[in-house]
């Protein structure tokens, strides 16, 4: 092992860590590499991270299998809906969900252009998001999200 001399200077931080680490390359391959390969001290899991999370002061719902948060409840337009496993909630905006590719389909309120959406932490189809309606009356639900309730639970100050 070779190091570099360094002539008596006022001390500063450099200084003070070559005095204490020794000048080794720690890159793989090195020749100068003395020491085998030590198994770290920690071991890294890949832990559930969100892209969002709402603010816990707000009632949310959640994704019933991992509990990514999904919606804010301010965000519910309405209870009303029928998902294809029973009971679904219209919401204006969502998070932590994925679109899939939009495809026409017969609902019950007549033809919609629709996109599955998906939980991007556990990637359970959670209901669809409407992209296009055909029919004047059904507008107002472009943009929006439906959520079955078989796929979400209510989290953060529900009483």
């Amino acid at each position: 092992m070779t190091c570099v001399y360094l002539p008596p200077r006022p001390t500063t931080a450099l200084t003070c860590v070559l005095r204490c680490f020794p000048c080794e390359p720690t890159w793989a391959g090195s020749p100068f590499l003395h020491r085998p390969p030590t198994r770290p001290m920690v071991t890294m899991t890949r832990s559930k991270t969100f892209q969002a999370y709402l603010p816990s002061c707000h009632r949310t719902y959640s994704c019933i299998h991992c509990r990514a948060h999904l919606a804010n409840h301010d965000e519910l337009i309405s209870k009303s809906f029928q998902g294809s496993q029973g009971r679904a909630y219209l919401f204006n905006s969502v998070v932590n969900v994925g679109c899939g590719p939009a495809e026409e389909r017969v609902l019950l309120t007549g033809l919609h252009a629709v996109a599955d959406i998906y939980c991007e932490n556990c990637k359970t189809t959670l209901g669809w998001k409407y992209e296009h309606a055909f029919e004047s009356s059904q507008k107002y639900k472009e943009g929006k999200f439906i959520i079955e309730l078989a796929h979400m639970i209510k989290d953060n100050g529900w009483d």
